[in-house]
């Protein structure tokens, strides 16, 4: 016997036509904005992730309240850097519960609506926020790695008695000796004393090309010492007295003198078929430095003056007149073809940078104190400098913004040596307080190759 069961037919139509269950439309509510008290301010919720070195994400839980609460941010800022914390994309508040049969549909007159047939998991705000991203501010320590006494380092502004060499050697002159510290090593080795001459060291300077080492003396001669087996391969004469700056450019070698003169000199032909002599600067010459192409040599004197000099002229091709005091800090960019950089002493203060292509001058920065040393990082667009009078500080500046990016103080008294390592990340100061410093400043980039290296066992693997 079969038996059948049939259902009313009122039952089957109702549950047919509206469903088991009612299912609220919550498309149009913002969770973020109704878990918090009646008087708390709105908040960013803890980040989960982590980055390196246990600090937490900012990017990673903007990106998780854009896709679990509807947050809509596109833009994260650093609470370090700018102390802005991150703001929801809207303000307006609702019920928790909010029943609606509103959606919200893409329409192609709105661009910023997100397009339903994109492949992209996230919305569109989560795409602006991970497009627009920056870099989170440069942590740049604030005290030297490293300290080392330097008895006798004069406190005189128009020398130059500091210099880090190709090879990772630093060498100093100190009244009337000059020392060279390996930085690999840490071992000290004293090349020479010029008291057995009644002469003291006025500056030194390396060469880039082979292990020589220049230093100029009070009486105004330039010896040239091979360090590898310490030995003097030439003396250069001619200037009447000191010279306090020294410049390499491949194997010639050019001197700036209190005589006002600046002598280059090739240390491989006979001083008569090499001698070049630049006079333009009435007072004494105190900074020297040659482009990076080596084409052009800029020099700085206490007649306020900066010089700009070709291969194959006696004249200058360029006067810059701007300061208002003596130019010792200078310093060409690496990454803008002709940009020169120079510093005014106390008087001045200044730091002005020249197109030297164009001859006009650009930009400046008023820096507050005596400009001592400039030297340019390799791997972004900044300057650092060393001040004297009156603030005894280490600065660095963004180009072409100009905004200063740190301010470093430890030395007592004047900065007025500078010379930055051979990997372009460290530099080492000098200061009238007898003291060698080291700082972490700049920062290479990630995604810059590390050069070859033969001591390296997987540059054969193939």
């Amino acid at each position: 016997m079969e038996w059948s069961m049939a259902l009313p037919s009122s039952s089957v139509s109702s549950s047919s036509k509206h469903g088991d269950r009612f299912i609220p439309s919550r498309a149009g509510s913002r969770w973020n904005l109704h878990f918090h008290k009646p008087n708390e301010t709105e908040k960013s919720p803890k980040p989960k992730r982590k980055m390196r070195g246990g600090k937490v994400s900012p990017v990673y839980s903007a990106l998780l309240k854009n896709e679990l609460l509807e947050a809509g941010i596109e833009n994260v800022w650093d609470p370090k850097s700018g102390g802005r914390r991150l703001q929801p994309w809207t303000s307006r508040r609702k019920n928790l519960f909010t029943y609606t049969q509103v959606t919200k549909r893409w329409r192609p007159d709105v661009i910023n609506e997100v397009c339903p047939y994109v492949l992209s998991p996230i919305s569109d705000k989560s795409q602006t926020l991970l497009a627009s991203q920056q870099k989170l501010a440069r942590k740049i320590p604030r005290s030297p790695f490293k300290i080392l006494e330097a008895p006798e380092l004069q406190n005189d502004f128009y020398l130059n008695l500091l210099d880090w060499s190709s090879s990772n050697v630093i060498a100093v002159g100190l009244g009337t000796r000059t020392y060279l510290w390996n930085a690999s090593t840490c071992q000290v080795t004293k090349l020479c004393d010029l008291s057995v001459e009644g002469d003291s060291v006025t500056s030194v300077a390396w060469s880039e090309q082979r292990n020589l080492l220049a230093i100029g003396t009070d009486k105004g001669s330039v010896q040239i010492w091979d360090v590898a087996v310490k030995k003097i391969l030439c003396i250069v004469e001619g200037h009447s007295s000191r010279v306090g700056v020294l410049a390499w450019n491949a194997d010639q070698i050019s001197s700036g003198s209190r005589d006002t003169m600046i002598l280059q000199r090739d240390i491989r032909a006979l001083p008569l078929q090499s001698e070049r002599w630049l006079q333009c600067h009435r007072q004494e010459v105190c900074g020297l430095k040659w482009s990076i192409d080596n084409e052009l040599l800029a020099s700085g004197g206490n007649d306020n003056t900066v010089l700009v000099w070709n291969l194959h002229s006696l004249r200058p091709v360029h006067r810059y007149t701007k300061h208002v005091a003596a130019v010792k800090a200078l310093a060409w960019s690496p990454h803008q073809h002709g940009l020169l950089a120079s510093g005014g002493g106390t008087a001045d203060r200044y730091i002005r940078f020249w197109n030297t292509l164009t001859g006009q001058p650009l930009h400046r920065i008023d820096t507050g104190a005596q400009v001592c040393n400039l030297a340019w990082s390799r791997y972004d667009n900044e300057l650092v400098s060393t001040h004297g009078y009156a603030e005894n500080q280490i600065a660095m500046w963004k180009y072409p913004s100009l905004a200063q990016v740190v301010k470093l103080t430890g030395h007592t008294y004047r900065v007025l040596y500078l010379a930055v390592s051979p990997d372009g990340r460290a530099i080492v100061t000098g200061a009238g307080d007898e003291t060698l410093r080291f700082w972490n400043v700049f920062q290479k980039a990630r995604s810059e190759k590390e050069p070859a290296s033969a001591l390296s066992l997987f540059t054969k693997i193939r």
